[in-house]
């Protein structure tokens, strides 16, 4: 009989666990809309001749993300470029700065632990209620920014434990990883963190020593050294640039009421498990505010919320970095949860994740075999033309997770910390299932490399410059990637600047057409796509 789990987990079963999340979906397919393509559009022209500076997707400016994130992924890209595609190098910053983030948060929870405490314990628990967040199981395996932002608030919060022992150099370290999350993000979230941090100095007890001003003090200059590297060289040698940074990072978008209801809404199941856990953390501990491990995570989280409520704008990925403070909050909770509600989100994530890994099998065998046929029918209505093929070694892979998953949930021994393995198990078997399984089918039909070589088969050679309409910035990141199409905004007073149009429209009408005097050369679009069409007209002589 194979033996028993015990708990906390072994380091050996933590690196395993969070590379079983991390790494599977990152290569073996395309840049895929919205976030992937664009994160990847400005890494892809960066590489051809694009300035590292200045963010840019087909040679415009596109200053809502600062340029860490881009430059690391440019890294990996060059570096592994011989043995695999570009953007599938790139991509894997993510998986590596996701893996940071999960041993950041480790230690930052372990160094963190009362005297009394098991370090270990806490340590894991805050790792694995990461790794379980519901929102990252997708976005932690695409090409975003916020992935470093993640990162970096982990490490920030991983020098908190020493703020009182090691003042200066825990000051330079966590003013460090402000400023590369501000580097890396929107400035709200590092903000709102070191916010938190300098009202503990006031509010906890424990952090009142005469030395405090020496953090503090060491990480507001390093924070604001690093922070402010970036858009002071942009104004330097980009002040154009530098003036549209300015409108798009300080200047709110949207309501901040709707933006609220927005992210507390989102927030439901992009933070579960984390934001009950959270707030019943809050409450229990509620004779604890003057601690610092219950003080800096939650008002940063607040903060945070706020925050990006007020600035805007409605988008999911905003709430990651928020996760960072919310689980070092969220775990303290789930270590004193009640035994009765330990074992409903034990057994809710037992039933709820087996349910659906045995879904997806049953859906991955429906589209190889083709029964039932009515079932098996949805999958060749969204990839008409799509051939399944039986992968050895994906399918290996996912026979292993379901072992493994199975193995969880009757050898694991009765912890405190049970239901959070499970929970994080679960989310590795979800994801790492359908990224083995359905990768192939998921490709063919969010793939625009097709609709790229299409409209560039159909260019004239020497036709000079392209304009577009209604072209979204994920799709021309992707029709620059596959096609090298770089096309400029259609001027509506000069209409004939440009002797080809690229429209994008709905396949039901071409009401976006450019009418008389143009002729149509090309109508593609992605197989299955019902939502986009890809038109391009000649202007005729």
């Amino acid at each position: 009989m194979l033996p028993r789990l015990t708990l906390p987990p072994s380091p050996a079963a933590r690196a395993l666990s969070a590379r079983a999340f991390a790494l599977p979906g990152l290569a073996g397919h395309d840049l895929w809309k919205t976030h992937d393509a664009i994160g990847l559009g400005i890494v892809h022209d960066m590489n051809v001749g694009g300035t590292p500076l200045v963010p840019r997707i087909a040679g415009q400016p596109w200053l809502f993300d600062p340029p860490l994130y881009h430059w690391l992924a440019l890294g990996f890209g060059l570096v592994l470029q011989y043995v695999m595609e570009f953007h599938a190098g790139a991509r894997l910053a993510s998986g590596a700065l996701v893996l940071g983030a999960f041993f950041l948060i480790y230690l930052a929870a372990r160094d963190w632990a009362k005297r009394d405490d098991d370090p270990r314990v806490h340590g894991a628990a805050a790792m694995l209620l990461l790794l379980g967040s519901l929102g990252l199981i997708v976005h932690a395996h695409e090409a975003l920014p916020e992935l470093a932002g993640l990162a970096a608030l982990c490490g920030a919060l991983a020098t908190l434990p020493h703020a009182t022992r090691k003042p200066l150099p825990a000051g330079a370290l966590l003013g460090a990883a402000v400023g590369l999350a501000a580097l890396s993000v929107m400035w709200i979230a590092p903000a709102s963190l070191l916010v938190a941090v300098i009202a503990a100095h006031l509010a906890c007890p424990e952090w009142r020593t005469r030395h405090a001003w020496v953090f503090i003090g060491t990480s507001l200059v390093v924070a604001l050294l690093i922070a402010a590297s970036w858009p002071l060289a942009l104004y330097w040698r980009e002040p154009a640039a530098f003036a549209l940074w300015k409108i798009v990072a300080w200047e709110p978008l949207g309501n901040p009421l709707a933006n609220l209801r927005y992210f507390l809404a989102t927030g439901g199941w992009f933070a579960w498990p984390a934001w009950p856990l959270a707030l019943w953390a809050a409450w229990a501990l509620r004779r604890r505010w003057s601690d610092p491990r219950v003080f800096v995570p939650g008002l940063a989280s607040l903060l945070g919320l706020l925050g990006i409520a007020w600035w805007g704008p409605q988008q999911d990925v905003s709430l990651i970095p928020l996760l960072a403070p919310l689980v070092m909050l969220a775990y303290l909770g789930a270590l004193g949860l009640r035994r009765g509600a330990a074992g409903a989100l034990d057994w809710f994530g037992v039933l709820g994740f087996g349910f659906f890994g045995l879904l997806l099998w049953f859906c991955w065998f429906s589209m190889l075999t083709g029964l039932p046929p009515r079932f098996a029918n949805n999958f060749y209505k969204n990839a008409p033309g799509f051939t399944p093929e039986v992968k050895i070694l994906a399918v290996a892979f996912a026979l292993l997770l379901a072992a493994a998953w199975v193995y969880l949930i009757f050898r694991t021994t009765r912890s405190p910390m049970r239901s959070l393995l499970r929970w994080a198990a679960g989310i590795v078997l979800l994801w790492g299932t359908g990224a083995m399984l359905f990768m192939p089918w998921a490709d063919y039909q969010k793939s625009y490399r097709s609709v790229a070589l299409q409209l560039r088969s159909k260019i004239p050679v020497g036709s000079g410059c392209i304009a577009y309409k209604a072209l979204g910035v994920s799709q021309a990141a992707a029709l620059d990637y596959y096609g090298g199409i770089r096309a400029l905004p259609f001027d509506i007073v000069k209409p004939n600047a440009c002797p080809l149009l690229l429209v994008q429209g709905s396949p039901q009408h071409e009401f976006d057409g450019p009418g008389a005097g143009w002729v149509k050369l090309a109508d593609v679009g992605r197989a299955g796509d019902r939502h986009e069409r890809y038109r391009l007209y000649r202007l005729s002589k």
